[in-house]
């Protein structure tokens, strides 16, 4: 049995759990994409937005004038009034308008849906490494990988979902945006996928038996799992 393989998995499990926590961060901020219409009078406030998978936030921001090449408001990082609300979908009791922004329904559910199954993968398969670790048994890694390697997956396709629905809201004609750009939510969702997918897929290589190293030697010569 390869004795290195209890610190392998711990140095793959460290990995993972930064993959995750940048995870829980993409999932619950509002920093996914910032929105900014165009400034026509200087000298005067505009309204920027940010907005993440469960939440719209605009914030009044007082433009002065601005080189030619620069059309829209902002920087988001300006100070100025700033007001949060939830989109209208996932809180049908309220009648509050959106900031009079028109948001791509289905792409902002479909989005948020399938990040509640990257967590969902995520959390379980913290459990079953954790339970490997206090119960001895090797043969929860295998699962756990997979559930790692699902939820680097998902996480990706929902970030996918996000760069369409903000792609559809510049394009349309119902929307006051001209320019977008992609903010730090946006880049944990990235790098989440990337630990998350490749590190799952290293615990899954460091789970499988030894294979043989000799010609005479067959994978029942090796020492069985616990």
């Amino acid at each position: 049995m390869d004795e290195s393989k209890p610190l392998k998995v711990r140095l793959t499990f460290s990995v993972i759990l930064v993959g995750v926590s940048l995870l829980f961060a993409a999932v619950v901020t509002d920093h996914w994409a910032i929105l900014s219409p165009e400034v026509k009078e200087y000298n005067a406030t505009c309204e920027a937005a940010h907005f993440g998978l469960w939440r719209l936030c605009t914030k009044r921001i007082f433009m002065q004038e601005q080189s030619p090449k620069e059309k829209g408001c902002g920087p988001i990082s300006l100070p100025g009034e700033h007001n949060c609300s939830y989109f209208k979908h996932f809180t049908p009791g309220q009648s509050s308008e959106i900031f009079e922004v028109t948001t791509q329904k289905e792409y902002s559910i479909s989005a948020a849906a399938i990040a509640i199954f990257s967590v969902g993968f995520a959390i379980i398969g913290t459990i079953c490494v954790l339970l490997s670790f206090r119960k001895k048994k090797d043969y929860l890694l295998k699962p756990a990988s997979m559930f790692y390697t699902f939820a680097g997956l998902c996480i990706i396709i929902s970030v996918e979902v996000m760069r369409q629905s903000v792609k559809r809201m510049i394009d349309s004609k119902d929307t006051v945006w001209i320019e977008y750009s992609y903010s730090w939510s946006f880049a944990c969702a990235c790098a989440s996928f990337v630990l998350l997918f490749i590190c799952g897929i290293t615990l899954l290589l460091i789970a499988l038996p030894r294979f043989p190293q000799n010609p005479w030697e067959t994978c029942m010569d090796a020492e069985p799992e616990h």
